[in-house]
């Protein structure tokens, strides 16, 4: 009677080891399936605040007299921009820099014969920063008119920024997911799955290019300051499991 109990219990010891062990190595194989897609969040905008730099000059071998005629140069400047509707509180200008120009001479043989002063370069930059973005650029563009003052002015190419790249970031990190989303639901009814948790979620680089430009995107994020018109986009990837 014992030996048949002891038979029976090791007996269903040995079923019920191989009902585990089948299970775990089921559960072990069994691999959860996951979908993985991109979305991308794009809109273009107006760039709502202009930055327009320009250099005037003088040169003079007295060093009082240049500054004194650049100073004249800076009257003249503030006044015309005055004149073009811009207040003082948007005109900024540098500090002078001043550089000693002197000229290498040469024998007829190539001997060196040392330097000769030929004269001061006094350098100064006038800034606007605005967001008169319109003002400015035409601003920007008839400036030259000073020239016909005597005055040497070497205008720059305006920049162009948003002050709002937080919120529109945001706006573009929404639409991206949604697109994502969107994709991942597509492919599951397509496939026959559904769609389930979320597992991971990472956000691409913000980039911000010219509009209907050619520009390469960049792995630091682009960063458009030469165009008025703009257009940002971001990239979300998202990772969910199916069943």
């Amino acid at each position: 009677m014992k030996k048949t109990l002891s038979a029976t219990v090791f007996s269903l010891a040995i079923i019920i080891a191989a009902i585990i062990f089948g299970n775990a190595v089921i559960n072990r194989n069994k691999k959860a399936g996951t979908i993985a897609v991109t979305g991308l969040g794009q809109t273009n905008f107006t760039s709502d605040l202009i930055v327009w730099e320009a250099k005037f000059s003088r040169i003079n071998t007295d060093l009082k007299e240049g500054y004194s005629n650049l100073k004249k140069d800076k009257t003249l400047i503030q006044a015309y921009l005055n004149s073009k509707g811009l207040p003082d509180s948007l005109i900024v200008f540098s500090a002078v820099e001043t550089q000693k120009n002197m000229k290498q001479n040469y024998g007829t043989n190539g001997n060196y014969l040392g330097q000769e002063f030929t004269g001061y370069t006094l350098n100064q930059t006038v800034q606007i920063n605005s967001p008169a973005v319109e003002q400015v650029e035409k601003i920007s563009r008839e400036v030259t008119d000073l020239l016909n003052q005597g005055i040497q002015l070497y205008s720059m190419p305006p920049r162009y920024y948003y002050t709002k790249l937080e919120d529109l970031k945001i706006e573009m990190i929404a639409r991206a997911t949604e697109n994502a989303n969107l994709r991942a639901k597509r492919i599951a009814e397509n496939s026959g799955a559904n769609l389930d948790d979320l597992i991971t979620a990472n956000m691409g680089i913000f980039q911000i290019t010219g509009q209907n430009s050619n520009e390469d995107y960049s792995w630091g994020g682009a960063y458009n300051t030469t165009s008025k018109e703009k257009t940002a986009s971001i990239t979300m990837k998202l990772t969910y499991q199916v069943d």
